[in-house]
């Protein structure tokens, strides 16, 4: 009996100090131990870990074509498409307390004349170093820090309707890719002042989508095919409400009343020689500087006590590519040609997106409270680009409004829009507009 008590004491003892050992490993740890919130965490305290997150886009669209649309020689004056207008897949972590690396794949505009197998890319794989965990820190890479506005660099995942302004990426995938560039950059808070600035590689014109080395250079200005020159770029936001993370380049869209946040921003982006044109009177090659300069305001809060919030954003930008230059943009687009060499807007639903000249941006967005729907909620919203371009005798307007119905946040959302744009000839005058209605499903883990 005695030895019986013996050694149940002494089990006892063991189990009573493995349980003090346990309660001691899990105060040291973060809860649920080396993984929450969708991270891995790499030591006791969370503060360095892992995170891998995705993001799709998914859309059904109908549109009026541009006049003049083929698609693979056969001419369409409308229709309707189904397509990935994103997908991305994120991978990034605070490797040490000073040493930050992110990387981010995927593919844009996968649709039905898209090539197969072939679109997925690598977007960002950069890396940087803390010199001041808050006021400075240094990367190197292929990135979005990229100066000018704030949706110069986007967050995709939390866009207020379909599109940041396109325009404010200014060289996409000219010489960059999907914004994305080769460079060095210095990131930090200076108190409520938010800064990055860059110094950029551009990469090769010649290698493009589109280009044809047998265009000639003509009288309007275009990138040059020379090797380029450095560009620089900068951007200087001062956050006077709640401080926004810069840990990624990417700037949110709307917070949906999570945050009260409202900023002042100005930036620029500057190139030697980056354009070239001929000269009209003796036909010499003449080179341009490319100069950007911005400036915009942003206000994302709450309203009243039920959920509601408004999201607001106007911007103004000066933009220099050289004489007259003029490139359309179409997000996705479903054609591939125009056989109506009066149309300056080219095939489907492109429009003059960039170009020389003055542009304003102006967005607004309306959450309804929380729980409008069953558990779900409703935020219209509309955009406006109006663009004084050189090259057009008319101003340019495009219009994007709608709704996104908030199944889970920007978790799983429901946007449809309608889109307005303007068609040109080629003399630069306004001669139409056309439509287009479309339906994105998004749903994102983050």
């Amino acid at each position: 009996m005695a030895k019986l008590l013996t050694n149940f004491v002494a089990v006892l003892s063991v189990l009573t100090l493995s349980n003090i050992a346990i309660a001691q490993e899990q105060t040291a740890k973060p809860e649920n131990s080396f993984f929450k919130d969708r991270k891995l965490y790499l030591n006791d305290d969370g503060s360095n870990y892992v995170k891998l997150t995705f993001l799709a886009q998914l859309w059904l669209r109908n549109a009026n074509y541009n006049p003049g649309t083929t698609i693979y020689g056969t001419e369409k004056s409308g229709g309707t498409d189904i397509g990935i207008r994103r997908y991305r897949v994120q991978l990034y972590g605070q490797l040490t307390d000073r040493v930050f690396a992110y990387s981010q794949f995927g593919e844009n505009n996968f649709s039905n004349i898209s090539d197969r197998k072939q679109g997925f890319f690598v977007h960002d794989a950069y890396g940087e170093y803390a010199i001041d965990r808050t006021r400075l820190s240094l990367g190197a890479g292929l990135s979005g820090w990229s100066g000018l506005t704030r949706f110069a660099s986007p967050s995709a995942g939390s866009i207020l309707g379909l599109d940041a302004p396109i325009y404010q990426q200014t060289t996409a995938d000219a010489t960059d890719q999907f914004l994305r560039k080769l460079s060095v950059f210095a990131k930090g808070k200076l108190g409520k002042l938010d800064y990055r600035i860059q110094m950029v590689q551009p990469m090769a014109i010649q290698e493009s989508a589109g280009y044809d080395p047998d265009t000639a250079i003509g009288q309007n200005a275009m990138f040059s095919a020379k090797p380029p020159e450095m560009q620089y770029s900068g951007y200087f936001s001062y956050q006077f409400r709640d401080q926004e993370s810069n840990q990624t380049p990417y700037a949110t869209g709307t917070y949906h009343g999570k945050k009260k946040v409202f900023n002042i921003g100005a930036g620029f982006i500057y190139q030697k020689d980056a354009m070239w044109r001929l000269d009209e009177v003796v036909t010499d090659t003449v080179y341009s500087t490319m100069l950007h300069l911005a400036a915009d305001v942003y206000y994302d809060a709450p309203m009243g006590d039920k959920g509601q919030a408004i999201s607001l954003y106007g911007s103004f930008t000066y933009s220099d590519y050289g004489k007259n230059y003029l490139r359309n943009g179409g997000p996705m687009n479903p054609a591939n040609g125009n056989d109506n060499p009066g149309i300056l807007n080219g095939g489907g639903t492109a429009f003059p997106m960039f170009g020389t000249g003055e542009i304003v941006c102006l967005q607004a967005g309306y959450k309804f409270r929380d729980n409008l729907i069953g558990n779900t909620t409703l935020m219209p919203y509309a955009s406006l680009q109006y663009a004084n371009y050189e090259r057009l005798n008319d101003g340019m307007a495009y219009l994007d409004a709608g709704v996104n119905w908030l199944l889970a946040g920007h978790t799983s959302k429901l946007t449809i829009s309608y889109q307005d744009r303007p068609v040109y000839n080629t003399a630069g005058d306004k001669i139409s507009s056309r439509g287009a209605v479309v339906a994105q499903y998004q749903v994102s883990f983050n």
